[in-house]
């Protein structure tokens, strides 16, 4: 049992459809411990937060001693800042509104703070990763979904009632792809992880170009499958990334006019794809910028590590807090 006595901590978690991840960060963005539950193991929300808490004391207990921990920073899909609650997360068991934040405060004795996991995610990004120093950027998460934190003058964009900066839901083809969102031709339907799968299955469908994706039954398909035949310069790999990039870098460009960032930050799976995805992105972003912009907004990959990014964005939250 290794105890520091003298070290003020926050918590920082990370609400997922599949996995909620917590641990506990030190002021210097050291993550001291990490745990993690089954998110959809629990279905009635008391249970889960009885089972986070059981997990999150006993790290407290065993790394900081109590009497360190000064507040739980939370970020959740539609997680409202304003209200401290989920709100129609359609990913998650608790459907309706969930008042999370009081739920857990009630339970811990402390300070919670809730909001967006894309906004968490840039917050941590500006603390801890590539936008250090920066008062002015847009972080766009490309994973399942399409995510978005806008920092303007050093402070998050919430908008009037906690859900401003939905950025994935930004309509790009009108009457295009049906998204989960109930719109049609959303970023989110062509941008994400599925998005580009949906774009490689069309293509494998419309053409009989050779691919090494035709080895993959197509029901099958993966992003990681897209990256595979993409690094073997298979044709088809290659164009479904252009296609996909050009899409995000015109939405980019338009993005740019509405809080002129200093640079767009991309993070999630996605943003693994490296060049493939980043230089049809900044293509298409400066071929569409407005002249003022062009040249001056930079295209760079986050600098926080998956595992990590998730808990160090929530615990800004929880120091902001204090």
């Amino acid at each position: 049992m290794n105890i520091n006595t003298e070290n003020p901590c926050v918590a920082g978690m990370d609400i997922g459809g599949t996995n909620t991840v917590f641990g506990i960060v030190d002021a210097q963005g050291n993550i001291l411990c990490r745990d993690s539950v089954k998110t959809q193991e629990y279905p009635v929300i008391e249970e889960y937060i009885d089972a986070v808490c059981e997990k999150l004391i006993c790290m407290v207990r065993e790394h900081v001693g109590p009497n360190n921990l000064k507040g739980l920073g939370i970020g959740a899909p539609n997680g409202n800042y304003y209200s401290g609650c989920i709100e129609q997360a359609a990913n998650l068991p608790w459907k309706g509104v969930v008042p999370i934040a009081s739920m857990f405060s009630e339970k811990i004795g402390l300070r919670v703070v809730l909001t967006n996991d894309a906004k968490a995610a840039a917050l941590g990004e500006m603390t801890y990763g590539a936008a250090r120093g920066m008062k002015d950027f847009i972080m766009i998460t490309l994973g399942t979904g399409v995510g978005s934190g806008i920092i303007v003058n050093g402070q998050l964009v919430y908008g009037y009632d906690g859900f401003a900066g939905e950025l994935g839901h930004v309509m790009v083809r009108p009457g295009g792809r049906r998204c989960g969102c109930g719109r049609n031709g959303c970023l989110e339907t062509y941008c994400s992880a599925t998005g580009i799968v949906r774009t490689a299955r069309e293509m494998l469908l419309a053409s009989t170009e050779p691919s090494l994706l035709r080895r993959v039954p197509i029901e099958d398909l993966t992003s990681i499958d897209l990256y595979d035949a993409a690094v073997k310069d298979d044709k088809l790999a290659l164009e479904i990334f252009r296609f996909t990039g050009t899409v995000l870098g015109e939405a980019i460009a338009n993005f740019v006019l509405f809080s002129r960032p200093e640079a767009i930050i991309l993070f999630g799976g996605l943003a693994k794809a490296g060049h493939f995805i980043l230089e049809p992105t900044q293509a298409a972003m400066e071929a569409n910028m407005y002249n003022v912009f062009k040249g001056k907004v930079k295209l760079l990959f986050s600098e926080l590590k998956d595992a990590d990014a998730a808990i160090l964005g929530a615990s800004v939250l929880a120091w902001e807090a204090k």
